[in-house]
């Protein structure tokens, strides 16, 4: 019997230092959930000024594009020329939406029996390229069928065009 009380003493002390070590647990757990509430409204703040500066740059994307276009648009404007092609009239921005198919062009110039896709862009990237070629050429005709029986000629521009997008569109 003196042995189960001395044992039973033992697990007394023992459980008393688990729950010493639980009560601490527990406050260490209380300000574990304060600091990551902190974490969380951080969080909320930091992604909302992450939206903020994501719509900012997105603004300015936008308004160097159209500062590029403009300004490929005018200069093609006051020459109405294409390489040795010689063009009667451009429209910037032309949209056109048929069924489920829509596209927008960024300039068209047009002659009697020519059209000039002209695609700008800030940054050009070989993929403007490929899409291009391989896309808007397509859309366009299927948009504009009064000009199927045009021979289409096309050109991209940008404020940054690499040496090798260069070479490829030559």
């Amino acid at each position: 019997m003196a042995e189960l009380i001395l044992s039973q003493k033992k697990t007394d002390a023992q459980l008393a230092k688990t729950d010493t070590q639980l009560a601490k647990t527990d406050a260490q757990l209380a300000k574990t959930d304060v600091q990551l509430a902190k974490t969380d409204a951080q969080l909320a703040k930091t992604d909302a000024q992450l939206a903020k500066t994501d719509a900012r740059l997105s603004n300015l994307g936008l308004n160097i594009g159209f500062a590029v276009e403009d300004y490929f648009f005018e200069s093609l404007k006051s020459k109405m020329n294409l390489g040795d092609i010689r063009f009667d009239h451009i429209e910037q921005g032309i949209k056109n939406r048929v069924k489920n198919q829509q596209d927008e062009f960024d300039i068209v110039m047009y002659n009697g029996n020519s059209i000039a896709l002209i695609e700008v862009k800030h940054r050009v990237h070989p993929t403007d390229l490929d899409k291009l070629i391989t896309i808007k050429v397509k859309n366009f005709r299927d948009l504009f069928p009064q000009y199927k029986n045009h021979k289409i000629f096309l050109a991209i521009g940008g404020a940054s065009v690499p040496a090798l997008v260069i070479d490829e569109a030559r």
